[in-house]
């Protein structure tokens, strides 16, 4: 496997998505029901090869990623050949959660009310392998999908 399996949960939600993935692998409802039954090895790998197809379709979609800690915010621009960090950084007393706000809106409002030091930082790197398997590990590693609103108003900063 390239990514990891998807889990019960992940498939349960992916289930008519599984279906058209079979019919197109010219498995039907009921190959699928003998094959469950009757060849478990075959059974595995028909859901491994669903779980890197889905996976591998997400990640390559992935514009932005971000990390949220209660007094850290990373955010990456995730670009073709290379990925971008923007970081901020409470330092001493503050009494900001970056966990607990609901938008970007209302971090920025926060860091504007806020008297707690904050240190801004950037980095960027070309990928050292794929770009998938690296935004992969990123996100089994705790980052999330983001629409890249906080990393846009960290640049405006």
């Amino acid at each position: 496997m390239k990514y990891r399996r998807l889990n019960i949960e992940e498939l349960s939600e992916l289930e008519t998505a599984f279906i058209r993935f079979l019919a197109v692998q010219g498995i039907p409802g009921d190959d699928w029901k003998k094959i469950k039954r009757d060849n478990p090895d075959r059974m595995n790998e028909m859901i491994e090869l669903f779980s890197d197809t889905v996976f591998h379709e997400t990640l390559t979609k992935i514009n932005y990623l971000q990390f949220l800690q209660p007094r850290e915010i990373k955010t990456f621009h995730c670009q073709p050949d290379k990925i971008k960090l923007l970081g901020l950084i409470v330092e001493g007393e503050s009494n900001i959660d970056f966990t607990k706000m609901d938008s970007p809106q209302a971090m920025a409002q926060q860091i504007a009310t806020s008297k707690a030091q904050l240190k801004m930082y950037s980095a960027e790197k070309a990928y050292t392998k794929e770009r998938e398997l690296e935004l992969f590990g990123m996100m089994e590693s705790g980052c999330l999908i983001s629409e890249g609103e906080i990393y846009k108003l960290l640049k405006q900063l």
